[in-house]
């Protein structure tokens, strides 16, 4: 075990926990176009709140559409998502399901936009990496929590909806 690892964060219940306050957080952002939802204020997010997104994007095995909530980074004309999982040992399943179906949609508050994700390079992951940990200081938290490089993804605007 890592140092400095909570005892309980491999427990099923912090998974089912972050699975079921995820949908809630999705529901209520689609009703309130992000007025309530639309910004993290847990953790780190508490006295300096962190800009959420909500990604939809297409299960790998199911085809089925899905929707995380997520906190982002603009880069540019570019947005960059964190595959933390708050320091969980696996990647989120959203993560699985990018790399299989990279065309994707984000909802900013009440815009919708297309976009293409990608596995940041390591030389993008080193340069980002700080401007992520000042915007939510538990990043680094949570890559102390796990032995896996927690993965950052560029999301790139995407017009043609490829």
């Amino acid at each position: 075990m890592t140092p400095n690892r909570p005892r309980h964060l491999d427990s099923p219940l912090v998974a089912a926990l972050i699975k079921y306050m995820s949908r809630a957080q999705v529901w209520v952002f689609r009703r309130t176009a992000g007025h309530v939802g639309g910004r993290w204020r847990i953790g780190a997010g508490f006295r300096k709140p962190v800009p959420t997104l909500l990604l939809e994007h297409r299960g790998r095995k199911s085809g089925k559409l899905f929707t995380a909530p997520l906190l982002y980074l603009v880069d540019g004309d570019d947005l960059v998502i964190v595959a933390s999982q708050g320091g969980l040992p696996n990647h989120p399943q959203w993560y699985f399901n990018l790399l299989a179906h990279p065309a994707a949609m984000v909802q900013i508050g009440a815009e919708q936009r297309r976009v293409r994700a990608r596995v940041a390079t390591p030389e993008e992951r080193k340069r980002l990496w700080p401007s992520l940990v000042a915007l939510y200081a538990d990043f680094d938290a949570y890559q102390s929590w796990t032995e896996r490089e927690i993965p950052v993804l560029i999301l790139r605007p995407d017009d043609e909806g490829h």
